[in-house]
């Protein structure tokens, strides 16, 4: 046996899925002195809620990405100290693959060629566990007494089983080739609690619950051995410790099952009659009828099988009974013959009709399926039964922002609802994510004050409420349903200071931290922006002095200040409602993350503004200035003036227009033309 071998900074690909995600969880509990990261680009059948045992440990750090992203994969090798790899990440649903093979050969061989290549260019990794399938090896005869040892012949049957073996002869040739220190695992089917119910056992647990209908491929001949979940994870627990370097290691059971026995002891489960509620239907184009495994290998490194049929089984039924929304609305994954295209950026989208409810009796079944025909992955605007690739969840319908953002969804042909939840009811918001089904959220409510942010001086409670504990619960249920929040903040955290003086055009960067305390309103701002930066599901927006088209909005900076007695004349960073907000949809689409300067560049005094509006709409309008001592002694708190650096935003938008420019297109040509079209008429 092999000296134990001690890790330090472990990365789990794919953890948030089903078996991985118990082995995280299980590393993180029995070794906190073990940094695990886990990278997970998140698809329909993974979900961050399987890791939740694990998100609250300090040792533990979760990345969405793409084991194909070759600088992403580099990246965290490099960054994170890397030096041991479990590569769960793959495609595994046999029926996928039989309509969607490019997706696996994707995923499973080039996802797994990545991470070699990064392996092999860093030259610090000390352990790479590859995670196959008994798939791998074909169908067992049926009177074989002896399964499959690690050495024998790969002979994959379809399409999943193939890119698993095309995976481990990768696998196999960098860690010869050159020296990489690979193990590869083949199991046997893995059931229990977390289980995306596209596979059997929670596929038929979820419609026993329902009473409905058990279909069964074939005559449900076929025989399967199956492990809990927990025995699997303690597996990989014994191989990343005990495992040699350059072995094969089987993780299977010699108790096997027909799958015409797993749906009766599953209907004896719910006092179902076996008889009136299992149909045969038409089996898929390639059904191997038996996986066989030799485990005597890995049991001679310690580990043994720990929990029976009987008892892993009522476990798993348990926990779906006592959680049978995990995964959402999974009709379309519970038909006799799902269909899911796995095109990028469709997550947990069937295109099926349910006839679950059918009987599956009262009319003949057919497979509609042509194994002769080459299916590639069509284009999204061919795919007519999918489902809208946006739908927005806006908060904030009375607000201005708010609502400015319904009527561009509307002009965009965006389909778009308004949340009916108050931010600080958690229970409400989750009504709204579950009735809606949101691609995104936008988060433009909040208290800023009436007329202004005065108000929050004397109702402090309630500006706490919506500001801190509303936004946060917001980004909090947006990050357990795998949603981008956009969030509409504020550049008000800042002030001119020696690092950041008036009139140098230096200003303050996304990294910076608040600085302003003045106000009421922008403590409250700066206390959920830095608390916000823990939340990688969240883009925020740190808005300035809004500006839009229309003159006649009171909460329009232009409005209120033309409304003044007197103004101070000061330059600051300004946004300009009219071009600004198409880009924040913009960045939504692009899934665009972290914090951002959300003003035009450049800055723009009071002053400049006004002679604007004298030029452009006003030919007779004055105004009186008075220092910022005179403007203290006439309001509550103090403002902030500031100038932010926009260069990161106008990276990403070069056509962004500076704030006098846009100031001159989108709103004074615009009302200068309707001023003169009204009085040439």
């Amino acid at each position: 046996m092999a000296n134990k071998y001690t890790p330090k900074n472990i990365l789990i690909t794919g953890a948030a899925g089903f078996i991985a995600s118990h082995v995280c969880n299980r590393l993180i509990r029995n070794y906190p002195d073990y940094k695990i990261v886990v990278l997970d680009k998140l698809d329909y059948c993974s979900s961050l809620k399987n890791l939740d045992p694990s998100r609250s440990s300090p040792n533990f750090k979760f990345i969405k990405g793409d084991i194909a992203s070759a600088d992403l994969v580099h990246f965290i090798l490099q960054t994170e100290f890397i030096d041991t790899i479990m590569h769960f990440a793959a495609q595994t649903h046999v029926d996928n693959s039989f309509g969607n093979s490019f997706e696996f050969t994707k995923n499973n061989i080039y996802g797994t060629h990545v991470l070699l290549e990064a392996c092999k260019v860093t030259g610090q990794i000390k352990r790479f566990i590859h995670v196959s399938t008994d798939e791998v090896y074909g169908e067992t005869d049926e009177d074989a007494v002896v399964g499959n040892h690690e050495a024998s012949q790969l002979l994959p049957t379809n399409p999943y089983s193939a890119t698993k073996a095309g995976a481990e002869m990768l696998v196999m040739a960098y860690g010869r080739s050159y020296g990489l220190p690979v193990i590869t695992t083949r199991g046997n089917n893995v059931y229990g609690t977390n289980q995306f119910p596209e596979k059997l056992i929670p596929k038929f647990i979820l419609l026993a619950m329902n009473g409905k209908i058990l279909p069964i491929h074939g005559d449900g001949s076929n025989v399967r051995s199956y492990l809990y979940c927990e025995d699997v994870a303690e597996a990989f627990e014994v191989i990343l410790h005990r495992g040699e370097v350059g072995h094969v290691y089987n993780i299977g059971t010699k108790k096997e099952r027909r799958v015409i026995d797993v749906a009766r002891d599953i209907c004896r489960l719910f006092n179902l009659d076996p008889e009136s509620q299992i149909k045969f239907v038409e089996n898929r184009p390639f059904n191997d009828q038996r996986y066989f495994l030799d485990d005597q290998k890995l049991k001679s490194l310690g580990w043994y099988e720990r929990t029976t049929w009987e008892e892993g089984l009522k476990k798993t039924m348990e926990w779906y009974v006592s959680n049978p929304d995990w995964w959402g609305d999974v009709s379309g994954a519970l038909l006799p013959h799902p269909r899911m295209l796995m095109l990028p950026g469709i997550e947990r989208q069937f295109n099926a009709p349910d006839t679950s409810n059918s009987g599956l009796g009262s009319a003949p079944v057919t497979n509609k399926f042509n194994q002769s025909r080459m299916l590639v992955p069509s284009p999204k605007h061919n795919i007519p039964s999918q489902k809208p690739s946006l739908k927005f969840l806006i908060f904030g319908r009375t607000g201005w922002i708010g609502g400015l953002l319904g009527k561009l969804c509307e002009k965009q042909g965006i389909p778009f609802e308004y949340g009916k939840g108050r931010l600080e009811q958690r229970s409400q918001l989750l009504d709204d994510i579950q009735t809606v089904k949101p691609t995104h959220v936008f988060n433009a409510a909040g208290v800023t004050g009436r007329p202004n942010v005065d108000w929050c001086e004397t109702h402090k409670p309630e500006t706490i409420r919506t500001n801190v504990v509303g936004t946060l619960t917001l980004a909090d249920i947006c990050r357990e349903h795998d949603l981008l929040m956009i969030n509409y903040a504020t550049g008000c955290i800042f002030e001119y200071d020696a690092t950041h003086p008036l009139g140098t055009g230096v200003g303050f960067k996304e990294e910076d931290k608040p600085n302003f305390t003045g106000s009421f309103y922008s403590k409250t701002k700066a206390v959920v922006e830095e608390l916000l930066r823990e939340f990688d599901n969240v883009c925020t927006l740190r808005v300035r002095m809004p500006i839009s088209s229309d003159l006649s909005n009171p909460r329009n900076f232009i409005t209120k200040i033309t409304r003044y007695n007197k103004v101070v004349d000061i330059s600051n960073s300004m946004t300009i409602l009219d071009e600004l907000l198409p880009v924040s949809i913009e960045m939504a689409k692009r899934n665009l993350r972290g914090i951002w300067n959300f003003t035009n560049p450049g800055v723009v005094s009071h002053n400049e503004i006004l002679q604007m509006y004298k030029d452009y709409i006003d030919p007779n309008f004055n105004w009186v200035n008075f220092s910022l001592q005179e403007q203290a002694k006439v309001i509550v708190a103090p403002r902030s003036n500031n100038e932010l650096d926009a260069s990161k935003l106008k990276n990403e938008f070069p056509e962004l227009l500076s704030i006098k420019d846009s100031l001159i297109k989108y709103v004074f040509e615009p009302n200068w033309k309707t001023i003169a079209w009204e009085h040439s008429n």
